[in-house]
């Protein structure tokens, strides 16, 4: 792995951009009177949030093992993502290189940013071929590689990640948004290792709070402080910092979640390899299925006239749906959906 000056991967423009602080978040006051902001004297949520989420970030530091300037939150990891491509990417120049099929928000803000996006393709079971991932990284340079592990929508985990980060001469995004279903290892564990490596999580999965809205970045300090250079200065709510907190006191209860969705999904598999209809039924350590389907069009319209909501993925990848592990109830009417097909 070649030597990485994070400041030679960064938009010029970023570089020289100056962050908004707020006084109020970065000083320390015993009885204030807020009147610098022209808030309401009134109201429930009248005060603007922290705009550095401090006390989060703290607990996640705690949580993770990690600095709490190594992490920046978002609203969603879709606005991280949208905050990489802008502090990396100069738009119309530089490209991203993103796996196909994946998820496919990477793209889009690369697209919105005007950058290329190149996709390389995965294998018959949703691996990566590292010598076309060589061949494309010599060839195209793109400027950040989104690896997403497990991945969205295939289910599968990215076998020797290291491989990628080390041969890469970018920023590499690990996006874990279902690594709490997974008994892979979080590359959390190598940001030390890695000064070129983002580390993507989030509260919308396994937490049960994609109504809140929080993505969590981790990487090395240079890196989290050009996320926080661009990011917007009040961009998560007073309401969703709150909930989350409170969330991460009661982990336990979460814990007891994601042992009941890995008890689901091992009842499931059992069930769907054994309904007619269903072709194949890919590997998973997320919360969902890919299946491939002997009529997959068909299996998604009669799904829908039961109100059961899916995921068609044709013709992208022929003739398969990703199914969401739900609680055991919508579980068996999909079961028994699937068996009258």
């Amino acid at each position: 792995m070649k030597e990485f000056n994070i400041k030679d991967l960064v938009r010029k423009n970023i570089l020289e951009l100056q962050p908004y602080v707020s006084f109020r978040d970065n000083n320390t006051f015993e009885n204030p009177v807020f009147l610098d902001a022209n808030e309401s004297a009134f109201g429930e949520c009248n005060r603007y949030p922290d705009s550095t989420q401090k006390e989060l970030k703290e607990k996640l530091a705690a949580l993770k093992n990690v600095l709490a300037e190594q992490i920046a939150v978002g609203n969603g990891s879709d606005e991280l993502i949208d905050l990489i491509v802008k502090v990396f990417c100069e738009p119309k120049k530089d490209a991203i290189l993103m796996m196909n099929p994946s998820f496919a928000m990477y793209g889009f803000y690369a697209s919105v940013n005007e950058n290329k996006v190149i996709k390389l393709n995965l294998d018959e079971n949703f691996g990566i071929d590292k010598e076309e991932f060589l061949k494309i990284s010599n060839e195209e340079k793109p400027k950040v590689f989104f690896l997403c592990s497990p991945n969205n929508p295939t289910g599968n985990s990215i076998e020797d990640i290291e491989f990628y980060i080390q041969n890469f001469d970018g920023i590499v995004v690990v996006d874990e948004a279902y690594i709490e279903f997974s008994e892979q290892t979080s590359c959390i564990e190598l940001l030390e290792k890695y000064p070129n490596l983002i580390v993507l999580q989030t509260f919308s999965k396994a937490w049960g709070m994609a109504g809140a809205r929080v993505g969590i970045a981790y990487a090395l300090q240079e890196i989290i402080k050009l996320i926080n250079t661009v990011k917007s200065p009040y961009n998560v709510n007073s309401l969703s910092l709150n909930k989350i907190m409170q969330l991460i006191n009661y982990k336990n209860i979460i814990e007891e979640n994601i042992k009941n969705t890995l008890s689901e999904i091992s009842r499931l598999k059992h069930e769907l390899l054994n309904i007619e209809c269903v072709k194949r039924v890919f590997p998973t350590d997320a919360n969902f299925f890919l299946i491939e389907f002997n009529n997959a069009e068909n299996v998604y319209q009669e799904l829908l006239k039961n109100e059961i909501l899916t995921s068609k993925r044709s013709p992208q990848i022929p003739d398969c749906i990703r199914i969401n592990v739900g609680k055991r109830e919508e579980n068996n009417k999909l079961i028994n959906v699937l068996k009258s097909i």
